[in-house]
């Protein structure tokens, strides 16, 4: 699925569904070899690939839920 990241005016990075109408807050954050894992508030966990270190945003990028 396509997703949007994005921070907010405190500096806190965000995600945006369009598809679900959903934007969450990222309250984790893992690095594999080659992808980030996101935890976003409501539970969910998303596998994004490609992004370099620091993540620029915003930025649309395809991710894969993982739950």
């Amino acid at each position: 699925m396509k997703v949007i990241l994005h921070t907010d005016r405190s500096g806190q990075l965000m995600v945006y569904v369009a598809k679900k109408d959903l934007e969450e807050e990222v309250i984790n954050q893992t690095q594999t070899n080659d992808s980030h894992i996101f935890t976003l508030a409501n539970g969910w966990e998303l596998s994004v690939a490609g992004l370099g270190d620091p993540i620029k945003t915003p930025q649309t990028v395809q991710a894969k839920r993982l739950n």
